[in-house]
């Protein structure tokens, strides 16, 4: 396949009599273009726009694939996963069904020290096994890139086993994986309670050594009561930027910490969750650029009640993008169209919003938007090609999956 791939590379593909949701910027709403094509060579496109108005040299000998009027969109992008995980915590879910606490479910051994337990005595071989079939979950509804976060190896051994894991999950399959240094995740049961000695390690041991070895896009950091403070994240940041990595924040989950502040200050790519974010949070991250990534599944998952402030992220600009959070404690959930089903339902998000959430916005979630994310000359030519009528289905269906057709890299 991959000879193949290499001696088709030159070639020129159109794709025809399409309807496209480009989700430029420069054009309104979803940019959609009626009667549309895509050119693409070199796994790039090289033009997307009407037909009619395409120049007519790409079109001699190029390959010519009928879109019969299909949509068509940008594959999709799941920015916040925890997808590498071992084992899963379906017991701990039976126990809090039986009426069981957060802190007695801690107590039996469960929560996040429990999946620390489990990925510590897998393989990294074991890692991959028991991670695809997750990421073939994603992949299977026109995800073409997915954000993958370590953060249950909580020493540098596994921290970085974790991190290869998700890198190899992209030789393994034809998809875009970026990886997020999650050291500063939660305590190990080594730490014996000290969050100050652990930091310490994370900043000054762990997260120089990943960076050394090539590991990660970005680090990232659970700010909130149950796990860091501000002041210890910030420790962790200021590292990160010393060593020339992007920030993204776990913020105002649970409570609110001023956790979005603090990731604008740090010009964070994202601060994510935002349940208890304030005023100024959504102020500070417009100012920044901070992408604000909502994360229904968890809200639904723990049965939280206090919503995202959507209307504050509208009323000061703030980009919103829309992901899984799939994680075996509280969202594990690998549906990214379901996704954007909930973000709608619980939410209130529009169409518009889901569909930029999981493509355009997600892109500058992850600092890729130069790269992907939208219908545009000149970017990887990740592509999703749907049986629909209108773009509103993709938000619409519950447990359907109206996927025609996944293109990666024009392939």
């Amino acid at each position: 396949m991959a000879g193949e791939n290499n001696s088709r590379a030159g070639v020129v593909r159109i794709w025809r009599n399409a309807r496209l949701a480009t989700l430029a910027e420069a054009l309104p709403g979803l940019g959609i273009v009626e009667d549309g094509a895509i050119a693409v060579q070199g796994g790039r496109i090289l033009y997307a726009g009407p037909e009619a108005e395409m120049p007519a040299a790409l079109g001699q000998n190029a390959e010519i694939i009928d879109c019969e009027g299909r949509w068509i969109t940008p594959g999709l992008i799941d920015c916040h996963t925890h997808l590498i995980h071992a084992g899963n915590r379906a017991n701990e879910f039976e126990m809090r069904l039986a009426g069981a606490t957060y802190e007695e479910v801690a107590k039996a051994g469960g929560g996040i020290v429990s999946s620390v337990k489990s990925l510590r005595a897998a393989s990294e071989d074991e890692l991959v096994a028991q991670s695809l079939p997750r990421l073939d979950a994603l992949i299977a509804e026109g995800v073409t890139s997915v954000e993958i976060k370590s953060g249950y190896g909580l020493d540098l051994e596994n921290e970085k086993k974790s991190l290869r894991a998700a890198r190899r999950l992209g030789d393994e399959r034809a998809v875009t994986i970026r990886t997020t240094f999650l050291g500063a995740h939660a305590l190990p049961p080594e730490a014996k309670g000290d969050k100050d000695a652990f930091i310490d390690l994370v900043a000054k041991e762990i997260l120089p050594a990943v960076a050394a070895d090539g590991l990660a896009d970005a680090v990232d950091g659970f700010c909130e009561g149950i796990a860091f403070s501000p002041e210890q994240m910030a420790r962790v940041f200021d590292v990160a930027k010393a060593v020339s990595l992007p920030v993204k924040l776990h913020a105002d989950q649970l409570s609110n910490l001023h956790g979005a502040e603090l990731a604008a200050r740090y010009g964070a790519l994202s601060a994510d969750h935002l349940e208890y974010t304030d005023e100024a949070g959504a102020v500070a991250m417009a100012k920044a650029g901070t992408v604000a990534t909502i994360l229904p599944g968890a809200y639904y998952f723990i049965r939280e009640t206090r919503k995202p402030p959507i209307g504050l992220f509208r009323q000061h600009g703030v980009k919103m993008a829309v992901a899984t959070d799939n994680n075996p404690g509280t969202s594990p959930l690998t549906s990214l169209l379901l996704t954007m089903n909930m973000a709608a339902t619980l939410f209130g998000l529009t169409v518009e919003e889901c569909l930029a959430g999981v493509t355009r916005e997600a892109a500058r979630a992850l600092g890729l938007l130069e790269q992907t994310g939208t219908l545009e000359a000149g970017k990887s030519a990740d592509l999703a090609i749907w049986d629909i009528e209108r773009p509103a289905e993709l938000v619409y269906r519950m447990g359907f999956n109206p996927l025609h057709a996944r293109i990666w890299r024009g392939q």
